[in-house]
C-alpha cells in the first residue's frame, strides 16, 4: 500500500484499545483522523481531546466530506464490527481502500523491526514492559500497546531514531497472521476464541503458523512450558524463557517479596543480573518480566538500563491496578477474562495478602466464551472467599439460549456467591465489608470501578 497517497483515515470501531493506538499514530503523523464507535468511554474522551472527530451513530451524514474521497482516504475497521454496519457498507460499495487494523500493523512491521508479543494471556503486560525497557534505554522504540501504560499515560509510543516497533500480536480473528515479526514472543497458547477457531488444536496451529512468519535473521522467543511444535528454521534463532526452569535460556531464581514487591536474580544465557526489583506486584508479573527482560537483552539493552527501568515500571491501566491500598481495604482492578488469567490473578493476590479475605467481582465476557469455559471459570473463581457476579457482557454477540452467569455460579462452592444487577453492586459490596476486593472482567465493568472506589473511600 502507498501511504503517500493517503491524506485521511477513518476508523470504524475507533474506541478499541488497538484501534485507538493506530488512530493516534496517524494523527501524530499529520493525517486527518476521524471515526465511529458506539459509546463514549474514557479512552474516547482522550481521543476527542487530542483533536480526533468521533461519532456515535451509524449514519452516513456524520462522516465529514474530507473522508469521502476514495483516492485519499484509508478506512480501518475492527472485526468486532458487523459487516452490515452502514458506514462500512458505504465505504465497501464506493471503492475505498479498506483494511483491518492487523493488516495496517502488518504493513508497518514489514518496514520496521517488529517485536510482536503473542499469547492468549500476558501479551499486553509483556509488550508494555518491553516497550518501557527499550524506551528507557539507548535502544528506544515505537510501540502500539494493548493497554494504557501508567508510565506514559497512553497506548502509543513514538520514536524518530529507533527501527524497533513493539506491538501486541492478537490471536482474535487470526489477526496476528498479518504481521511480519523480526522478534516474536509467545507467552501462552491456551484455548480461547473457540467461536473463531472451533477447537484447541486449531488455536495451537495458529500460534505455530505465527511463529513461522518471522523474518530471516530474526528470533522466536517462547515460554518453555508451552506445548507447541514450532518448525525450526536455520535462519531463525529459537530461544526459551521460564519463570524458574533453569534449563531455559532466560529464567528467574531466588524470587522473594521485599516490601510488597518481587525481587529476583535474572539469568540470561549464562549471565546473571542479581537483585532485580519489579515495580509492580504479583507473581504472574515476575514471569512476564522474565520474558520482557529477555527481549531487552536480545535487542541490546544494558544491565543498568534494564535494572532502572524494571524498578520504575508502573504497570498498565486495568492490569493488577491498585485503586485503593489501605491497611483496612485493598481494591484491585484487573482485565482478567479467561479462566487461566483469573486463576493467576487470584493466586498473585493470595501471595500478597495470605491472611486476608478476598472478595471477587467478576463480569463474564462473551456468551461463547462463557459457554466454552464455564466449568473452568468456576474452578478458578473457587479460589476466592466470596464471589459477586454480574451478567455476561455480550460485546459483539447475540444471547445464547441457556447461557448466562448462572451456569458458572451454579458450579461455584463458596459460602457467599451471588449474581447482582450493576445498579445494586455498590450496596452488595458494602454488605460483605471486603478486606481485599478484586474486580475482574473485559466488558463494561470498567465503568463501575470509579463508582465503587469512590463509595468505598
Amino acid at each position: 500500500m502507498d501511504f503517500s497517497k493517503v491524506k485521511s483515515v477513518y476508523f470504524i470501531g475507533i474506541g478499541g484499545i488497538g484501534m485507538s493506538a493506530l488512530a493516534r499514530y496517524f494523527k501524530a503523523n499529520g493525517y486527518a483522523v476521524a471515526g465511529y464507535d458506539r459509546a463514549q468511554t474514557v479512552l474516547i474522551d482522550e481521543l476527542q481531546k487530542e483533536g480526533i472527530e468521533i461519532c456515535f451513530e451509524d449514519e452516513l451524514a456524520l462522516i465529514s466530506d474530507v473522508y469521502k474521497n476514495p483516492l485519499s482516504t484509508l478506512v480501518v475497521y475492527t472485526p468486532a464490527v458487523s459487516l452490515e454496519h452502514e458506514q462500512l457498507c458505504y465505504f465497501s460499495s464506493h471503492s475505498f481502500t479498506i483494511k483491518k487494523r492487523s493488516e495496517v500493523l502488518g504493513l508497518l512491521t514489514c518496514r520496521k523491526k517488529g517485536i510482536c508479543v503473542a499469547g492468549t494471556h500476558g501479551k499486553t503486560t509483556i509488550s508494555t514492559m518491553v516497550a518501557h525497557l527499550l524506551k528507557q534505554s539507548a535502544v528506544d522504540c515505537s510501540a502500539f500497546l494493548g493497554g494504557v501504560s501508567q508510565n506514559y499515560k497512553t497506548n502509543l509510543l513514538l520514536s524518530e531514531r529507533s527501527d524497533y516497533v513493539v506491538l501486541e500480536a492478537d490471536e482474535f480473528d487470526r489477526s496476528f497472521l498479518k504481521l511480519k515479526p523480526y522478534l516474536a514472543l509467545v507467552s501462552s497458547a491456551d484455548a480461547d476464541h473457540l467461536d473463531i477457531y472451533g477447537d484447541d488444536r486449531s488455536v495451537k496451529e495458529s500460534f505455530v503458523e505465527f511463529g513461522g512468519l518471522i523474518k530471516a535473521g530474526g528470533i522466536l522467543l517462547t515460554k518453555k512450558e508451552i506445548e507447541l511444535e514450532f518448525k525450526e528454521r536455520d535462519e531463525v534463532c529459537h530461544l526459551r524463557y521460564s519463570l524458574e526452569d533453569q534449563e531455559a535460556d532466560f529464567f528467574a531464581d531466588n524470587i522473594r517479596l521485599v516490601d510488597g514487591l518481587y525481587c529476583f536474580d535474572f539469568y540470561a544465557r549464562g549471565a546473571v543480573m542479581k537483585d532485580m526489583v519489579l515495580g509492580v506486584p504479583g507473581m504472574v508479573n515476575v514471569e512476564n518480566a522474565v520474558g520482557a527482560c529477555a527481549v531487552a537483552c536480545l535487542t541490546g539493552v544494558g544491565e543498568d538500563e534494564m535494572r532502572r527501568a524494571l524498578c520504575g515500571f508502573k504497570g498498565i491501566r486495568r492490569r493488577f491496578d491498585y485503586r485503593i491500598k489501605r491497611d483496612d481495604l485493598v481494591l484491585i482492578d484487573d482485565y482478567a477474562h479467561h479462566p487461566e488469567e483469573i486463576k493467576a490473578t487470584i493466586r498473585s493476590v493470595r501471595a500478597l495478602y495470605p491472611k486476608r479475605r478476598v472478595t471477587g467481582v467478576f463480569q463474564p465476557h462473551l456468551f461463547s466464551r462463557t459457554k466454552d469455559f464455564y466449568k473452568d471459570f468456576a474452578r478458578s473463581l473457587n479460589q476466592l472467599d466470596e464471589l459477586i457476579m454480574l451478567d455476561i457482557y455480550p460485546a459483539r454477540e447475540e444471547p445464547m439460549e441457556g447461557v448466562s452467569s448462572h451456569i458458572i455460579l451454579d458450579l461455584v462452592d463458596l459460602p457467599v456467591r451471588k449474581i447482582v444487577d450493576k445498579k445494586k453492586l455498590i450496596d452488595e459490596i458494602k454488605a460483605v465489608n471486603p478486606e481485599v476486593l478484586l474486580m475482574m472482567g473485559a466488558g463494561d465493568i470498567d465503568k463501575e470501578i470509579d463508582k465503587v472506589a469512590n463509595a468505598l473511600r
